[in-house]
């Protein structure tokens, strides 16, 4: 067996990027094979995965934060994989099911990863609606995209809305969470006029240090009344401790989900 490089295997230490794998003749160590497998496996089930719609509003509750919940156009997850246009809109109409909301409108969707909006919606949520001094009603989602905030908000007449969504998952990145912050949400809003703070996970940006970034971008937009390109992440850099860690990153950006 071929062992890598000393310098490829430092990089190991930076990165949970799949560098310095070593070979065995033309394939892969087997380690390597299988590990690949499992990440592969995990990706997979976090795809398919259906968001437990209760127990996030457990959780929620347990904080003292309210919440509702509706459902995209999408009658199912297959639907929802093949149609991502029908997961931007709701299966009733708005106007019945929403209560108003003249503040922040927060949308939960499970997205392309239930599992991260499982793990993470709640604990991001509680550190930032009560420095807003709000409680509520967040709107729990199923088989929702990130536009599916825009005919929320506008139903609820909120200010802003900001949608917490399972990002895609990658090969070492199952469970990676991402706010999007849109100003004076409607229907055709385009990902130029939102804001992203994504990979929100243990080993990626800490939901406390997400909380922080989101909560600095709902000042500034309030400041400025707009979100997307011209808004720009000035805020002041985060402490030593939010970047111990090489896998860390702060991403603000337009992506589509």
């Amino acid at each position: 067996m071929t062992t890598p490089p000393a310098l490829w295997r430092d990089l190991r230490r930076f990165t949970p990027a799949r560098v310095a794998l070593g070979r065995v003749g033309d394939g892969l160590p087997t380690s390597a094979h299988l590990a690949f497998q499992a990440a592969h496996a995990a990706a997979r089930d976090a795809v398919h995965a259906e968001l437990d719609i209760p127990a996030l509003a457990g959780e929620l509750a347990a904080g003292g934060i309210s919440s509702i919940s509706v459902a995209s156009a999408c009658p199912d997850r297959q639907t929802y994989l093949l149609r991502p246009d029908l997961g931007r809109r709701l299966a009733t109409v708005a106007d019945a099911v929403l209560p108003p909301c003249p503040a922040i409108a927060f949308v939960v969707c499970d997205g392309l990863s239930a599992t991260a909006v499982q793990r993470h919606a709640a604990p991001l949520l509680a550190q930032v609606m009560p420095a807003l001094g709000q409680t509520g009603p967040v709107v729990l989602a199923r088989q929702g995209r990130v536009a599916l905030g825009d005919e929320i908000g506008a139903a609820m007449g909120a200010e802003a809305v900001a949608v917490l969504i399972g990002e895609r998952p990658g090969l070492s990145t199952p469970d990676s969470l991402g706010v999007y912050l849109t100003w004076k949400p409607r229907i055709g809003r385009s990902d130029a006029e939102r804001n992203c703070i994504s990979n929100i996970r243990p080993k990626g940006l800490r939901v406390a240090d997400a909380a922080a970034k989101l909560l600095w971008l709902i000042a500034a937009m309030r400041r400025m009344r707009l979100t997307g390109v011209a808004l720009k992440d000035e805020q002041p850099t985060l402490g030593d401790a939010a970047h111990e860690a090489g896998t860390q990153k702060i991403s603000i950006s337009v992506v589509t989900i």
